[in-house]
Parts: structure tokens; sequence; C-alpha cells
């Protein structure tokens, strides 16, 4: 039975990847187990450990916090996997590494295929594509998977929970909710992703997938305030919800107005693509007892 290393065991991802990969002998580790920015720990833990496939869940998410800290930010974000992918050569283990919409700047209109020109215009986007681009560079054994707007039943660590929380919390106070209309993306339930993963391992192992970058998302698209309508709908909120613009927002970092991701990569290696994101959002809303779902 291969070994699976997962780091970051206790976030949204981490929590939903434990309940899947059934098929494989599973550590998750925490934070305080192996933090991706101490190289010395990372070495001495997965040496003595000795995985076959390593999950990098790891990131430094708060994007409008990251273009205070950009040090912290890069340190998680690509040092971080650069230092994971050296281990990965040197112990000879898979390295699964996740990266994000926001390496597009969002003037597409069509969804990016993974050939398409990265340009991000943030200093979270920027991290996220120095660290993809070093785990492809120095990693010979990765999978690199590109994905959008996530949200799981454990929550995502460090934001107190994920959007769909917080707009059935706003939704609960009374008061009026105004949310972006003008950015476009997938929302992707980590639930689905975290399988995903689990049928790339098992394609892996067979020898039926070939080592590359790929986008993985939930299917289908919409804008944030529709996103946030469609959670207030199915949960049976009767909620005073209007739509601005980015700019309105006042939110630090600049985000893509458009990120949706193609799947064709991941189709094109036998890998089934994700159920509709309304879908997806169903269960989740059922899964934490919201009224109405």
């Amino acid at each position: 039975m291969r070994h699976v290393v997962i780091i970051g065991t206790n976030g949204q991802l981490g929590t939903d990847l434990r309940a899947v990969l059934g098929g494989f002998r599973v550590a998750g580790l925490t934070h305080g187990e192996l933090d991706v920015t101490d190289p010395q720990q990372a070495r001495s833990v997965l040496t003595d450990l000795r995985p076959d496939v390593v999950i990098n869940t790891s990131a430094y998410h708060k994007v409008d916090i990251c273009e205070d800290e950009p040090a912290m930010c890069f340190a998680v974000n690509a040092t971080g996997p650069y230092d994971l992918s050296r281990l990965s050569r040197e112990l000879g283990f898979t390295l699964v590494h996740f990266s994000s919409d926001y390496v597009f700047e969002g003037s597409a209109r069509s969804p990016y295929r993974e050939d398409d020109a990265a340009n991000p215009i943030s200093v979270y986007g920027v991290s996220k594509l120095a660290g993809e681009r070093l785990v492809r560079t120095f990693c010979p054994r990765h999978f690199v998977l590109r994905t959008t707007g996530l949200y799981g039943v454990a929550g995502a660590s460090g934001k107190g929970g994920n959007f769909v929380e917080t707009m059935i919390r706003l939704g609960k106070s009374g008061n009026p909710v105004r949310v972006v209309d003008d950015q476009v993306m997938t929302p992707t339930a980590t639930a689905d992703l975290a399988a995903a993963v689990a049928a790339l391992l098992e394609r892996e192992e067979r020898g039926e997938v070939p080592y590359a970058l790929y986008h993985v998302t939930s299917a289908g698209q919409c804008s944030w305030y529709e996103f946030a309508r469609t959670i207030f709908d199915l949960s049976g909120m009767s909620v005073d919800l209007s739509p601005i613009t980015s700019a309105e927002s006042g939110s630090k970092a600049r985000r893509p107005a458009y990120s949706v991701l193609d799947h064709g990569r991941w189709t094109g290696a036998g890998l089934r693509e994700l159920r509709p994101w309304r879908e997806a959002l169903v269960d989740y809303l059922r899964a934490k007892g919201h009224a109405g779902a």
C-alpha cells in the first residue's frame, strides 16, 4: 500500500483528502508538525516517513494581507514548494501541489488553458506562479493542480470559515449584503477536488497519467454575486443582496475579472471532469445543516 503524506491535514482540503484516500496509507501533518517554511524540519520529517506521495495543501491565501506581507507570502507559496521539490528529487516521492486561478490577469473571456500565458496582478498571484514554476522545474514527479474558489466543510484555516459560511453568517445578521459581480470564477467544493486527487493518484500508480500541470475545478462558472445569491436561494434565506464592483469593494489586492479554467488536459488524461458547482453546493449545504438545502 502506497504511503501518502498530507501537509496541512486540518485544513478544509486536507480534511476531505483524509476522507477519500482509503486505498492508501495516510499520514496527516499539521502546521506544527511540518512547516513548509522550515526546510530542516521538512527534511527531517519526510526522511523519517519516506512517503511515496506528498500532498502539499499549505498556502498563504489571505490575498489582501499578502500585499503587505510579501516575504511570508513567498516563503509559504514559493520557497516552501521549492524545498519540497528538492526533497522529492532526493527521496523519490511524487509531489502534488496546488496553485490558483490568480496566476491569470483575467482579461480573457473564455476558460484559460494550462498553456495560456500567466500574468498575475497581485502579490498572492505572483507567489503562486513562482511556486508552481519552481515545482515544475525542480520536481521530476509532480502534479501541479490549479483550482478556484475552494470551500469545504472544515473551513479554511486563517480565514475563519469560507465564502459560503461567511454569506450564511452575513445573511442571518439581517443587514444588507454587498458582493462583487464583476469577478467570474468557478466555486469548487474541496470534497470533489479531494476525490479527483484520489482518482489521479490511483491512475498514477498504474502509470496511466503524465506528470504535468492540470486545471481542476467544478464545472460551470458564475460571479461571486451569483454564487452568493445561489447560496441564499438554496438555503431558503431572504436577504437584502446587491451587486457591487471590485472598485466599490475596497479590496487592497486586485483580482482577475475572469478566471474560469479549462479542463481539457485533465479530461484528455482520462480523468473525469468534476460535477457542476451548483450540485456540489447543494450537498455542502445539506452536510452543514443549512435550512432549505
